[in-house]
């Protein structure tokens, strides 16, 4: 099952590729370009296509779909061959039905808003309002949540359980939507980020959750080679939006600890091992926090659009455009691969891991919010 998950990443990469040609050469026909000045946060010379979040999209969805048409049609004699090993995981796969089409659903929907909103530019507070619907459909109709031992306190639990994940949602996929602020940046990221919940899935041997990670990294890889800088292709909120869902989906359905008690102190120290998402996307909430304070400081609106990201900021100090997006790949590898291990590790290492991606983001906050010095006479 590990070669099959992996091989996922070729699968979605090589639908990906295609799809971002054929949708950014039509894109230029039909005149759907993001023009200069249309977005506070970017800054490019020329038009170019907004519309590499349908090649993102059909790269994970196609896959999906197919995935649930097979699992509810084709009988497991069919499952013969380099397939075998799937045949054992029919009747998981059938029992997933259900929330697959959720997750399906839900990330439809954040494709269509996004697309809706690259064209006539929603307000914050609706598009907000519309996100936070989807999430709440999604975790109450297929029970997509964290926090379940809360249901032990009834109502209350369970209600808290549901807001802490919608809220959750929201936080993932407007920081991945923020980040989508310069050539390459937010792809690049995400691609790391799913490739860490790639790893972590598969020692833990939850193949479903690891398909999924594998299918948005090889869709974010594929469009990532036309937009690296000089972008040809911008991947817009019809993109932004469903990387951010995918991955809160994917944060929220991991498992953080090990049941069997192989790693660790018997293996079942869940409280540290949920620490993991946070760490695993500590950059791009690093971005959205950090950005959130910075506009707040100036009083401006928070959910307005500028140049005062983390990317830019290290733009600012002299950095180029891609040593800057370099920069922040290397920062979220160091801290993903940090947080990948927290779950097989002791409670002290766990912790331990946890202050050095801390420090690695304080050490980031140093650098680029100090005044540079006069050079030395």
């Amino acid at each position: 099952m590990i070669a099959v998950s992996l091989s996922m990443v070729l699968v979605s990469c090589l639908l990906s590729l295609p799809m971002c040609w054929l949708v950014m050469q039509w894109a230029h026909k039909r005149g759907r370009l993001d023009t200069p000045g249309t977005e506070g946060h970017k800054q490019h010379a020329t038009a170019i296509p907004n519309l590499g979040g349908v090649g993102i999209f059909w790269a994970v969805m196609i896959p999906m779909i197919g995935a649930l048409i097979a699992s509810r049609l084709l009988p497991d004699s069919m499952w013969q061959g380099v397939l075998e090993p799937l045949k054992t995981h029919m009747p998981g796969l059938r029992r997933q039905s259900l929330t697959l089409m959720g997750m399906i659903a839900a990330l439809s929907s954040m494709h269509v808003l996004g697309l809706v909103d690259d064209r006539v530019h929603l307000p914050a507070k609706l598009k907000l309002l519309i996100q936070l619907l989807v999430a709440t459909a999604l975790v109450v109709g297929c029970d997509v949540r964290v926090f379940q031992l809360l249901d032990t306190f009834g109502t209350v639990g369970y209600v808290g359980s549901v807001t802490i994940t919608v809220l959750w949602f929201g936080l993932i996929t407007n920081a991945m939507n923020m980040l989508d602020n310069m050539d390459g940046l937010a792809a690049g990221v995400g691609s790391i980020i799913a490739g860490i919940y790639l790893i972590a899935t598969l020692m833990g041997g939850q193949w479903f959750i690891a398909a999924l990670a594998a299918l948005l990294m090889g869709a974010q890889l594929g469009f990532l080679w036309f937009n690296f800088h000089p972008a040809r292709l911008f991947m817009g909120d019809g993109g932004s939006l469903v990387i951010g869902m995918l991955l809160g989906i994917i944060s929220i359905r991991t498992t953080y600890f090990d049941p069997t008690g192989q790693y660790g102190s018997g293996g079942n120290a869940a409280w540290y091992g949920l620490l993991m998402p946070a760490v695993v996307m500590a950059v791009p909430l690093y971005d959205f926090f950090s950005v959130t304070t910075v506009r707040l400081f100036l009083g401006r609106k928070i959910m307005g659009a500028d140049r005062n990201h983390f990317s830019h900021r290290l733009v600012r100090k002299g950095l180029s455009i891609r040593a800057a997006v370099l920069v922040i790949w290397l920062c979220t590898l160091a801290t993903g691969l940090a947080g990948c291990m927290l779950p097989r590790l002791e409670a002290w290492q766990a912790i331990m891991m946890a202050s050095q991606s801390g420090c690695v983001l304080l050490l980031l906050a140093v650098l680029e919010f100090s005044h540079p010095q006069k050079p030395v006479e």
